[in-house]
């Protein structure tokens, strides 16, 4: 990648260290298990990161484990909301600035809260969108705690099919 993102730039300032690790991608599956395999991690230590909305807080990103769903309940209780939904999808490029498949906690047109699924504390490297579709970035979950200001906690599900 010639260029880095806002994301890359964001750790840099801070001086958080980081991988970035590039892929093809599939336009036609943009999902976390066909990044993890194409970027060689586990499925469960690539986060991806979905845009939601309190009905009293507004916007805020969540990040959760790519074999994982959304807890809109448990989201919406830790951020101090009776309820919380994921935004449409036309939405999200207004809102962060990212297309879908490049959704970042990083970097981000404004800065919204973010919430981190508390599965990440364990691990000593994650990956989450480095926001374009093509780049992953790795990191250690306490610095990208310390990057956004996240709060962690159980917010995501095994997935239903």
């Amino acid at each position: 990648m010639t260029q880095k993102t806002n994301a890359a730039r964001q750790l840099d300032q801070m001086k958080i260290p980081y991988e970035l690790r590039e892929y093809t991608v599939d336009e036609s599956d943009l999902s976390a298990g066909t990044v993890a395999a194409k970027i060689k991690f586990p499925l469960e230590q690539v986060y991806k990161t979905l845009v939601a909305r309190g009905d009293k807080t507004g916007v805020m990103l969540a990040c959760i484990p790519g074999d994982k769903e959304l807890n809109l309940k448990a989201l919406a209780a830790i951020s101090g909301n009776k309820k919380a939904e994921v935004v449409p999808l036309k939405e999200v490029q207004p809102l962060t600035g990212y297309i879908r498949g490049g959704v970042s906690p990083l970097g981000s047109k404004k800065k919204y809260p973010v919430f981190l699924e508390e599965a990440a504390l364990p691990y000593d490297t994650i990956s989450i969108s480095a926001g374009v579709r093509g780049c992953q970035i790795l990191l250690n979950p306490q610095d990208l705690i310390t990057a956004v200001r996240a709060t962690c906690g159980s917010i995501s599900k095994a997935e239903t099919i």
